[in-house]
């Protein structure tokens, strides 16, 4: 006897209480609220990109992005160039994931083939234990790995410039976690 479990849909997801995204029918449960490391990550790249941004591009904090009837998703930071009023529809310009062990394989797999297929320009994976990031680009519809480490990288729209050598030397000012 085999278990087919349930394939669920926008109008499912809607009604769920608590934190969900929905991936090709399946629901995914959002983990308890990130911890302080992720949250002060996440709260300074916002900061650092919005006044980076010209002005026709702006940062997203955990929105929700509706792909289909069957896949929502929620990245921590999305780059938008055109105006959101409630939920995104279409493809960020960026997408930028915060690592955490429960996390990983979700990210760096899973939404790594999603935001692939639709066509996200950029995907960066933050990787606070280790200090760095990587950075994908969309090429000939694949992502190539474009930089990787703990300086800064340029993006090639909206004159966007992230130092994340800055921010992640920043917060381990703050002692939030060992320099190794």
């Amino acid at each position: 006897m085999s278990f087919n479990p349930p394939i669920y849909s926008y109008k499912d997801y809607i009604n769920w209480e608590g934190d969900w995204e929905l991936i090709e029918g399946y629901p995914f449960a959002m983990a308890p609220s990130p911890l302080g490391k992720h949250q002060i990550i996440m709260s300074r790249l916002i900061q650092h990109i919005n006044n980076e941004l010209d002005y026709e591009c702006e940062a997203y904090p955990e929105l929700d992005w509706i792909i289909d009837e069957k896949t929502i998703l929620r990245p921590d930071i999305a780059i938008y160039c055109e105006e959101i009023e409630e939920y995104a529809k279409t493809p960020p310009k960026l997408v930028i994931e915060i690592i955490s062990p429960s996390t990983a394989l979700k990210d760096e797999d899973i939404k790594f083939k999603i935001y692939e297929r639709e066509k996200v320009e950029y995907y960066v994976l933050v990787y606070p234990d280790f200090k760095k990031v990587r950075v994908f680009k969309l090429k000939n519809g694949k992502y190539d790995k474009v930089f990787e480490g703990d300086k800064s990288y340029k993006f090639d729209f909206c004159n966007l410039e992230i130092d994340f050598g800055k921010i992640l030397l920043d917060i381990m000012a703050f002692g939030i976690w060992p320099i190794i």
